[in-house]
């Protein structure tokens, strides 16, 4: 067990071209991908997973800092830099570049990626999609009018992992859905205070950055969107009263389902001496039975799906029934799709990304429809906690 985890992780943050599945006589001509923001979380999104796919070549890298960039690109091996004011713009105007991946601060989202597309760029767009479901709503119909693929970042649905869970639920084998409670948290001082998701302008929040994945896996599992919002409740982060530290929120889905979401950017320490322990889970209660899954957001670096499923006795007391399960890769969860048990999730992500621009039917897909909805639930929790949508771009496209 040990030796297979650190055989895994090893392959997954140092891959060699060796690992590639598709051999390169298959393979068409590779993608040349530009990135706007010299951002941190680039290298395990795309520069990594990019190594073995011979469909992609990260190219082009531009931020605000010349310097930043310059470095940027030595450190990963990226061909092109652009860097100062017009940095991102200029990375947009080279021809050379296909397809942009955008994980700028939220608030940028909507602005970059109008420009990306209005330059002919697909788009790999980081979540959440913007600050409103109506910016969300205008850069999907620009792709559609363009023809252009743009697609919401939401990398743990590729994964093996949950689409199991998911399975599992939909099999019917712990009978009818009753409720579904999503966590996503982290101690206090891990995000610091002057971190970016704390910044009302650049569309922070505990709910726009960790509850979009909450959210969006509540309406995953559950296969539909709620009905309504019942309770909202924030914490508001001491640098600005209307960004939320921390939301909790209660919803009513058809059928009598009841959900839950948690997000926190840094939960208090016990006593002021103890740090919370994180919690990346999703809980679903059926009618016959529970599954939860620990750490649905980053399965591949370690997760556990437990499937528990009551049954009569022979006294006609109810019983459990235990079982554990672990799938890192699709036959694993005995599922169909490409992959490895060393993918990352942004793998599995980048491989439907290309198939979907290559013409390809990828394994599965974020929708525009599923896009625009969870943005649509994200300010709605924000309306009911009282903090209100985040700013929308004053960003017009000429």
């Amino acid at each position: 067990m040990v030796v297979s985890t650190i055989k895994r992780l090893y392959n997954a943050f140092f891959p060699s071209t060796s690992l590639t599945v598709q051999s390169t006589e298959t393979a068409s001509r590779p993608l040349k991908f530009g990135i706007l923001g010299a951002a941190a979380i680039a290298p395990p999104a795309l520069i990594i997973p990019a190594k073995t796919h011979p469909e992609v070549v990260v190219y082009a890298v531009a931020a605000r800092d010349v310097k930043r960039a310059e470095v940027y690109a030595q450190k990963h091996g990226i061909e092109k830099f652009y860097g100062g004011a017009e940095g991102y713009q200029k990375l947009l105007d080279d021809p050379e570049v296909e397809v942009v991946y955008n994980p700028l601060p939220n608030g940028l989202h909507y602005e970059w990626t109008m420009k990306a597309l209005a330059a002919g760029k697909h788009v790999l767009l980081e979540k959440p999609a913007a600050d409103t479901a109506e910016e969300t709503r205008q850069m999907f119909e620009l792709a559609e009018k363009k023809n252009l693929v743009l697609m919401e970042a939401f990398h743990y649905r590729f994964h093996p992992a949950i689409q199991r869970v998911k399975a599992i639920i939909d099999s019917g084998e712990l009978g009818r859905l009753k409720s579904i409670e999503n966590k996503l948290t982290t101690p206090a001082g891990f995000i610091k205070k002057d971190d970016i998701r704390f910044n009302l302008s650049l569309g922070g929040g505990s709910l726009m950055d960790m509850g979009c994945y909450t959210l969006n896996c509540l309406r995953y599992l559950s296969g539909t969107n709620p009905t309504q919002v019942l309770t909202a409740v924030a914490s508001p982060s001491t640098s600005d009263s209307k960004v939320d530290r921390s939301m909790t929120a209660t919803f009513d889905l058809p059928n009598d389902v009841f959900g839950s979401i948690t997000c926190d950017l840094g939960v208090p320490w016990r006593f002021g001496l103890i740090p919370a322990l994180p919690q990346v889970s999703s809980t679903v209660e059926c009618e016959g039975g529970q599954v939860h899954i620990m750490n649905f957001v980053l399965p591949t670096l370690y997760h556990t799906i437990k499937v528990t499923k009551k049954k009569s006795g022979n006294d006609g007391k109810t019983e459990t029934e235990t079982r554990i399960e672990q799938v890192y890769n699709f036959a694993d969860g005995k599922m169909e799709g490409k992959g490895e048990d060393w993918w990352l999730t942004y793998r599995y992500q980048l491989e439907a990304f290309v198939d979907k621009i290559k013409g390809r039917t990828p394994q599965t897909w974020v929708s525009k429809e599923d896009s625009v909805a969870n943005m649509e639930w994200i300010e709605r929790v924000y309306a009911k906690s009282g903090l209100g949508a985040r700013p929308k771009s004053t960003f017009t496209l000429n």
